[in-house]
Order: structure tokens, then C-alpha cells, then sequence
């Protein structure tokens, strides 16, 4: 037995795997992963695989950077965690310090969190009580667009609309307004991604109109729809959101958990518009992918709303037993001295270009409808008709064959349904970015060969994909 196997076995014995259906393992074998260094992760019988993904989207400077370790090591021989009500430490205060300076002015006060999704939960949660306590218990409800994800809890499932997450717990869900996303991948032939993502914003426009009155806020994934199949759309669509909201007294939630830190070409998504959201949400790459953390950020103007004597019972009493933990934080601390060191957006710019010349080709795929890039995320969208879009059956699970081709290859490619999509660490080097083009461009031709095989029942849902 190998040791591959060795571990297999263990694992499968006790565990259970997030998003994974857990009878596929009697077919696909797990991978455990014994180290990481830099951009490869490496299993227990030696083989390596570059980390196309980022383990999650999370990891941003490579497995094991030293510069990140180090400040790990040494912040657990000070203090390793302690409660933050009533008290607080030096790496929670300078992290949120330097998050006020980073993020856009007024974002003035920070809220810290275990994770992306209970990041989300407390910006809901905050902006509801926000109306509560200013006197408008109407402004309740909240808008969100098509095919976003915002996370698997509860409130955070009710705020997103990828079916395959949210179907079999509608029972559970609160009341949303959906609106039709800016996504640009149906855009008319012929019509810009500006175009088409202002003419979208019509639909907002109007559900704002028609519901302010009970809308706490709105939340959008800026940019970017990660799970809803890395989808993009223009920043217009963002700033013209901002001037509504204004408008019509409604609160800005940016998501930014999966697309902040240089993943849209920018530090921020919202940068690229020119605006700043009541409420930013931050996660995945705070921590440069070693410890959970999250962060929301947002105005004085909500925090004066929960200030107040105690017997006013106005105070946002929500708490996370980890909240702020000074190993998380210390690890965000080196992450944002990398930033900040080596000039990481600037030196991004050649690596998006690269992304983009080495995957061109797959623009004239038979069964590639679109090759689409903002900033360090880039998506190959495989269909089985080019010119309607059509897409394949969900049930015939094209994306993992690239997967499954990937891992022969020595590479981690994970797709959303039949969206391959690179969201490499920021340490990749461009002949790497290169091999992940060919491994991708082989994995799609081995995916796309064969017919659709799978009779799909009339009025079946064609939303449905694999949890990537």
C-alpha cells in the first residue's frame, strides 16, 4: 500500500468533505497533502501539483512563505488568543489600523469575524440593526443579483442564488429581492461589457424604486461572481449602485471576500469604480491563506448608531469565540507588509498579461464560448454549442474531466461546472502560468470530445454545477 493510499483510507474512515458528494471517493481517489512550498503542494507519495486555485481562493504568497511564517512563530510565543470584549492586543489594533488605511475613506470602524461567511452575517445583521435603531424597523428586507454566492450560512445562503447551494434550504431562507445580474457573458453580440452592464442596472433601478422603503441594503460580489462561474461584469454597474443607494437611503455591502487583495487588477473591486460601499467584507487572502479571519468594515455613521448608555440595549451584540485571534492577525500583518513591500499589484500586471496570451488560443475552441479576465482571474466557460451558448447537462460533469486530467498532469485545476478558471498565488511564475494553459487546453479537449451523452428531463434545471 502506498502511503497515498495509507492516508486515504485513514481519512475516509472519519471524515466528511465539504461540497463533496462522498461516494465519489469510491471512484476518485483523495489527494493528501503532505507540505506545500510556494505554488506547488505536494502529496505523501511525492508527486507535486501546482495550486491553480489557491487552495479556495485563499492562498495569495505561496504555502509556507517564510515571511509569514515567521511572524506566525513569533507571535505564539507572546500570545496566542485572548477574548477581545474587554480586552484587546497590539496585532488586532494594528491590523485594523492599517485595514482603515488601506480600504476607501470613511471606512472608518472594524468588526472582525471567523470567516467569509459569518462576515456576512454581521454586515446583514449590522445593516438591519442599523435601520432598527435609527428609528426604520420597515428596512428589513435585502436585494441581491442573480447567480451570486455570498456563503453557506443561513442569512448569507439567503443573499446568494446558486441553486445547488440554496435549493434544499429555501425552507430556511429569509424573504430577498433577486435582481437580474450585470453578468456580461449574455451581453448581445456586438454590445460592450459597459453597455451591457449599464443597460442591467435598469432592473436595480426599478426593484430600488419600487421596495427602498423595506430595503436594508444591497450586496453584490463586486466584479466578479466567483461560485456562480467566475462571471464579470463592468465597474459602471458599481458606481451607478452607489449614486441609487444614495438615492434612495439603502445600504452597500461589497463582498469582497474572494476578490479583494489584488484579484480584480486592484487591492480593492471597488477601487476600479470609484466609490466605497457602507460595509466591505474581507476574508480568504487576509491572512495570505494560513489561519481564518475576517473582516467587516464600515462608516462612523453606523457606529454612532449602536453608541449609546447600555440600558439602551442598542449595542451590536454579536460575538465569534476567535474574534480578532492575534495569530490570524499576525498573519494578515506580514501579508499586508508583502503588499506593501513588493509592489504586488504593479508586479501582478505582467502575470494577468500572461494568464491572457497563454490561454488565447482557447477563444477559437469548438467548444469554448468565452475566455474572460479581470485581473488575476481568468475563465474559460466550455459549452457544447459555441454560437447559442448552449451549455452541457450538468449531470455529465464535463469540468471534472479537465479535473481529473489536471491532477495526471501535476496541476490542481478545480472548475466551477464547465467554467475552468485560474486563480493562481501571486507567486506563480509566467512558464507556470504557461503549463497551467497547456494542461487546461488538454483537459478541455479531453472534456469536449464526446457528444452530450445525458437526456435531461424537460423543464430540468440547467443551473445546477459542480461546487468548485
Amino acid at each position: 500500500m502506498s502511503l497515498n493510499d495509507h492516508w486515504m483510507q485513514r481519512d475516509l474512515a472519519v471524515l466528511w468533505h465539504p461540497c463533496t458528494q462522498m461516494k465519489d471517493h469510491e471512484q476518485l481517489p483523495l489527494v493528501p497533502i503532505r507540505r506545500g512550498e510556494g505554488v506547488w503542494l505536494e502529496d505523501f507519495d511525492g508527486k507535486r501539483y501546482i495550486d491553480a486555485v489557491s487552495s479556495w481562493w485563499v492562498n495569495v504568497f505561496g504555502h509556507s512563505n517564510p515571511r509569514i511564517n515567521q511572524r506566525i512563530k513569533d507571535q505564539v510565543d507572546q500570545l496566542e488568543h485572548v477574548i477581545l470584549a474587554g480586552f484587546s492586543h497590539a496585532p488586532v489594533i494594528e491590523l485594523s489600523e492599517r485595514l482603515v488605511k488601506l480600504t476607501p475613506a470613511g471606512l472608518d470602524r472594524v468588526f472582525y469575524a471567523d470567516n467569509g461567511s459569518s462576515c456576512i452575517e454581521v454586515a446583514l445583521k449590522m445593516s438591519f440593526h442599523y435601520w432598527l435603531n435609527v428609528g426604520q424597523p420597515a428596512k428589513k428586507r435585502f436585494v441581491t443579483l442573480s447567480n451570486s454566492y455570498h456563503g453557506e450560512t443561513v442569512a448569507a445562503m439567503s443573499v446568494g442564488d446558486v441553486a445547488l447551494f440554496t435549493d434544499t434550504y429555501k425552507a430556511l431562507l429569509l424573504d430577498t429581492l433577486k435582481v437580474p445580474s450585470p453578468d456580461c457573458f449574455h451581453r448581445p453580440e456586438g454590445m460592450s461589457w459597459e453597455a451591457h452592464s449599464r443597460a442591467m442596472f435598469a432592473h436595480m433601478e426599478q426593484c430600488l424604486a419600487e421596495h427602498h422603503r423595506e430595503v436594508a441594503a444591497v450586496i453584490v460580489e463586486p466584479l466578479i461572481q466567483g461560485a456562480g462561474g467566475m462571471r464579470m461584469y463592468h465597474p459602471i454597474y458599481l458606481r451607478l449602485l452607489r449614486e441609487a443607494c444614495d438615492r434612495y437611503g439603502v445600504h452597500l455591502i461589497h463582498d469582497e471576500i474572494a476578490v479583494g487583495f489584488g484579484r480584480t487588477g486592484t487591492m480593492f473591486a471597488c477601487e476600479q469604480a470609484g466609490i466605497r460601499p457602507d460595509f466591505l467584507c474581507l476574508s480568504k487572502a487576509l491572512t495570505g491563506g494560513y489561519l481564518p479571519l475576517a473582516a467587516c468594515l464600515t462608516t462612523d455613521t453606523v457606529y454612532q448608531a449602536f453608541y449609546d448608555d447600555y440600558s439602551t440595549l442598542r449595542a451590536f451584540l454579536h460575538s465569534h469565540s476567535y474574534t480578532g485571534n492575534p495569530l490570524a492577525c499576525a498573519a494578515a500583518l506580514a501579508t499586508l507588509d508583502i503588499f506593501e513591500q513588493d509592489d504586488v499589484i504593479e508586479a501582478n500586471k505582467a502575470l494577468a498579461a500572461r494568464m491572457a496570451s497563454a490561454t488565447a488560443h482557447l477563444a477559437e475552441h469548438a467548444h469554448v464560448a468565452e475566455v474572460r479576465q479581470t485581473g488575476m482571474a481568468l475563465a474559460v466557460e466550455m459549452v457544447q454549442d459555441k454560437a447559442s451558448k448552449t451549455t452541457y447537462p450538468w449531470q455529465e460533469r464535463r469540468g471534472l474531466k479537465v479535473f481529473q486530467h489536471a491532477l495526471s498532469r501535476g496541476a490542481l485545476l478545480r472548475p466551477l461546472g464547465s467554467v475552468v478558471y485560474f486563480l493562481p498565488p501571486y507567486v506563480i511564475s509566467p512558464e507556470q502560468i504557461d503549463f497551467l494553459a497547456e494542461v487546461a487546453s488538454e483537459g478541455i479537449d479531453i472534456a469536449t470530445r464526446d457528444a452530450v451523452s445525458v437526456a435531461v428531463p424537460r423543464g430540468a434545471r440547467t443551473d445546477f454545477r459542480d461546487p468548485g
